[in-house]
């Protein structure tokens, strides 16, 4: 079993995804510098890592389907 996600971090990658999909990535650490630019700074880095980590599961997930 992984780690559960909490509503705010799944809520953030959902709308990241959601206005931004064109840009997210399957790699981490060019998901990292994107939710960096399009939240703004106003996270901090833990919950950047964890909203990219998301967003990277999510845009893997969806490439498999």
């Amino acid at each position: 079993m992984g780690r559960i996600k909490t509503q705010m971090i799944k809520r953030l990658s959902f709308q990241l995804l959601r206005d931004h999909k064109s840009v997210m990535k399957e790699s981490f650490d060019e998901n990292k510098v994107l939710v960096e630019q399009h939240m703004g700074g106003v996270a901090s880095k833990k919950i950047r890592n964890t909203v990219a980590g998301y967003v990277t599961r999510l845009m893997k997930r969806r490439e498999e389907s």
